[in-house]
C-alpha cells in the first residue's frame, strides 16, 4: 500500500490489525488513533500509517503498558524523548517485577494449600476454605 494513499475502511483496518472495529473506535475516543475526515457522501479511509500506529498501540499493550502509558509513549515518539521513554519503560519493568514476585508468593501459598488439602485425611474441614476464612491450616471450625 502506498504511504499517501488511504485504501482501508475501518473494517479493513480492523481486519488487517486483527482487532474489532469497536477497538479502533475506542482508541480513537481515547486519542490514540486519529479519526480521518469523511469526504462528502463518502467513507472514512485509513492508510499504512494508521495501521502502523495501531500496531504500535497493540505492541505496547502486549508489553503491559496501559492505554494512558501508550498515549504517553505516542507523545514521546518523535526521536527527541528517548530518556523519558526509557524512564517510563523502567517504571513498567519495576511494576512487572513486582507482579512476578506477587505471583510467586501466590503460587507458594496455593501449593501449600493444595498439599494441605491432599493430606487432610480424617479432618472434615477443607484447609483451603478454612484459610480463606482466616483460620490456620489444620484448625477446625467450631
Amino acid at each position: 500500500m502506498r504511504e499517501n494513499r488511504k485504501t482501508l475502511t475501518i473494517g479493513g483496518l480492523a481486519k488487517a490489525a486483527g482487532v474489532h472495529v469497536e477497538t479502533i473506535r475506542y482508541y480513537q475516543r481515547r486519542g490514540l488513533l486519529r479519526v480521518p475526515e469523511r469526504p462528502v457522501g463518502g467513507i472514512r479511509r485509513y492508510g499504512r500509517r494508521d495501521l502502523e500506529r495501531l500496531g504500535f498501540v497493540r505492541a505496547a499493550q502486549r508489553l503491559g503498558f496501559s492505554l494512558d502509558e501508550v498515549a504517553e509513549l505516542l507523545h514521546l515518539d518523535d526521536g527527541l524523548h528517548c530518556d523519558e521513554a526509557s524512564a517510563l519503560a523502567e517504571r513498567k519493568l519495576a511494576e512487572v517485577r513486582e507482579r512476578i514476585a506477587d505471583l510467586r508468593r501466590i503460587e507458594r501459598v496455593l501449593a501449600e494449600r493444595v498439599r494441605a488439602c491432599r493430606a487432610r485425611e480424617d479432618n472434615p474441614d477443607c484447609p483451603l476454605i478454612a484459610s480463606l476464612h482466616g483460620e490456620g491450616i489444620g484448625q477446625r471450625r467450631e
